[in-house]
């Protein structure tokens, strides 16, 4: 049985896939033309990563290497080619790395000396990339700062150096890093803008432990994986992520934009970057030609910094709006002609042509026929989709059952088949969030409701809220005070902003929305994507995440976003000259989910298979007519915006709740 193929379309002549290369080597650009430009060969920073570590001002003791090598194992997927700690009497900093460039150079963790070679000044763990890396390093250089290597790990160690804290005001990227100053015994944790890559820690008198994953975190001795009452609302409420917490009880998130100085004071926090002191600002442009001009040029720069690189790259290609813009952007600069671009399919639909996965596999295929890029479909199989150990390694991936049934699998899958061709991807995630561009900005029951308005009663991805709550047992519901939860977040959301008093009643809940979509929602899809691409060694690269395009077009007015009476206007004005008229006119489409009844019988089999023999704890959070084996077939069956959506849940935490045994304090 076929399960997975890879239906190529391209325009010209007829050309191969570009080879799989092992781990370690560097593999040819895919670009299947010639020649990539010269810069695009220049070495830059480490693609994936994942960081651990700790500090205890009472010692690490005997065993700190060993559960550090431990809790850096948990991250081998995130870097599978190399592995690195350091040590001294109060600290521990661990890395994995992805060899794909400056491979004998570029180890970490990374050390600067101090005034003699014997001397450490700073040592740092680093995940992510800095894409202005190299002006920082011609700046750096002319006040005397000389470069042994030619990554960006060591430019971010010697700008810490020049700078102090200042530094990370001057990075364009997406990073995790932990900086340790020997000399000062303090550490900094420092997480991106938007919070792109993701950064946890745990907190406990003179003992702070991070990772880049929880699982990393939970790797460590003294940590548990007890889930309280906060934890299970948590899980319960898949369509929020509540800033700075995580559902492990005692495990947090350094914010997007936060700096976090940990010493013998205790712990002290800052916010180099936020949203919440640019969403209340008048408005800065109100000419829908100038917004479009500076949206273009700002994305021309974006992708164009995205897509330097000297290992595989290539674009998600759904043939929607925003990633059709930034395949058809990467596209048209200097030798990058004939871009690999990837959709997602399915067996069922596959000949179809009124799914969704079918709609986009049209739009798809008709951008890329038109932007120039070699583009492949990836169909997957309801067999592979549904197999229990692709579950296990998404809930794995994301450390929690939190998720949106297939979804979470394709996306697994996807990522995987592409990174037999690439090393990075780049994504349009994030535009819908900062453009309004989902149904919630428009539909009024979800505009005018008092709470999140995706979890409104509305249409508007509301109902899919409320099918997760029906699956919950009542009771427990009613203990978690769910609906006194949700009412509290909501008014600590919007309490703190501010907004300038000449903005329409109109203007100020637009850019509500707009700031609840990008802490809440947002967050939650950056997470699941880094996650899950992370895990398949693929590299999510997101250019709408750049914290200049955020600043410009958060403070747009509402017109400007709707420019033409439709949602992303300003954005259809700004490429409009890139995409067909077809794609350009779009109507939003969500993710595709598998529209094979195959696959819901698999799923129907699976869950009947889980409920004869329970793992510890179901039974504790579902209700008892979600488990009652005589309605599993309602539990798994195709509708709604994600199908099967009930029994994907049970699914979820049956897995999660057999590989982490967590402990539910309730």
């Amino acid at each position: 049985m076929r399960a997975i193929s890879v239906d190529r379309t391209r325009r010209g002549r007829s050309i191969s896939p570009c080879p799989f290369t092992g781990a370690g080597q560097v593999a040819p650009v895919l670009f299947w033309n010639t020649t990539a430009p010269s810069h695009a060969r220049e070495p830059g920073g480490v693609v994936m990563c994942g960081i651990s570590g700790w500090v205890e001002y009472s010692g690490l003791g005997p065993d700190a290497q060993a559960v550090a090598e431990k809790m850096n194992d948990e991250h081998v997927h995130r870097g599978p080619d190399g592995a690195g700690t350091w040590l001294s009497r109060y600290a521990v900093l661990a890395h994995r790395r992805l060899s794909v460039i400056d491979v004998e150079n570029g180890a970490q963790p990374m050390v600067l000396p101090g005034p003699t070679a014997s001397e450490v000044r700073l040592v740092l763990t680093y995940n992510g990339e800095l894409y202005n890396y190299r002006e920082l390093r011609s700046e750096l250089a002319s006040r005397g700062h000389a470069f042994r290597t030619s990554s960006d790990t060591e430019v971010i160690l010697a700008a810490w150096a020049e700078w102090g804290v200042r530094a990370v005001e001057r990075f364009n990227g997406i990073f995790a890093f932990a900086v340790w100053d020997e000399r000062e015994e303090t550490l900094w944790l420092v997480r991106d803008h938007l919070g792109v890559k993701p950064l946890h820690y745990h907190h406990e008198g003179d003992r702070l432990i991070f990772g880049s994953e929880a699982k990393s975190v939970l790797a460590h001795p003294g940590v548990s994986t007890a889930i309280d009452e906060d934890g299970l609302r948590q899980l319960v409420l898949p369509l929020l992520k509540f800033p700075g917490t995580n559902p492990y009880r005692g495990v947090s998130e350094v914010l997007p934009g936060q700096v976090l100085e940990f010493s013998r004071r205790g712990v002290r926090t800052t916010r180099y970057w936020d949203l919440k002191s640019l969403i209340v600002r008048p408005a800065e442009a109100n000419d829908l030609d100038d917004a479009a001009e500076e949206l273009r040029s700002l994305l021309d720069d974006t992708v164009a910094r995205q897509t330097i690189s000297d290992v595989p790259l290539c674009t998600f290609l759904s043939g929607g709006l925003d990633s059709s813009a930034i395949t058809a952007i990467a596209n048209g600069l200097p030798g990058r002609r004939g871009v690999g671009s990837f959709s997602v399919d399915f067996t069922d639909a596959a000949g179809s042509a009124d799914s969704r996965s079918a709609l986009d596999r049209r739009y798809a295929l008709e951008a890329a026929e038109f932007i120039g890029s070699h583009h492949s479909n990836i169909v997957l199989d309801s067999s592979r989709l549904a197999d229990g150990a692709v579950r296990d390694a998404t809930v794995r991936a994301r450390d929690l059952p939190n998720g949106f049934g297939d979804l979470e699998m394709s996306l697994l899958l996807l990522c995987g088949e592409v990174r037999k061709h690439a090393t990075v991807a780049l994504s349009g995630e994030a535009a819908d969030e900062i453009l309004g561009g989902y149904r919630w900005f428009q539909e009024p029951a979800a505009v005018g409701a008092d709470t999140f308005p995706w979890i409104a009663d509305s249409p508007a991805h509301g109902y899919l809220h409320q099918r997760v709550l029906s699956t919950i047992d009542p009771q427990l519901v009613k203990q978690l005070r769910i609906d006194e939860y949700l009412s509290d977040e909501y008014a600590t959301a919007l309490g703190g902003l501010a907004f300038d008093p000449a903005l329409s009643r109109a203007e100020r809940r637009h850019r509500e929305i707009i700031y609840l979509a990008v802490t809440y929602f947002l967050t939650m899809l950056l997470d699941r994507s880094d996650r899950l691409s992370m895990a398949a060694g693929l590299e999510m690269r997101v250019p709408f995440c750049d914290h200049r395009i955020v600043e410009l077009v958060v403070t747009l007015s509402q017109s400007i976003h709707n420019a033409g009476g439709r949602e992303k206007g300003v954005l259809r004005a700004a490429v409009g000259d890139l995409l067909p008229e077809g794609v350009l006119t779009r109507k939003k489409s969500p993710y595709p989910t598998s529209p094979d009844p195959d696959y819901s019988r698999k799923l129907e089999a699976q869950v009947a298979s889980v409920l004869a023999a329970p793992p510890d704890g179901l039974r504790d959070i579902f209700a008892a007519h979600v488990l009652d084996p005589a309605r599993i077939a309602d539990s798994a069956r195709s509708h709604g915006l994600v199908s099967n959506f009930e029994g994907e849940v049970i699914l979820n935490f049956a897995s999660w709740l057999r590989q982490y045994s967590p402990q539910l304090v309730v």
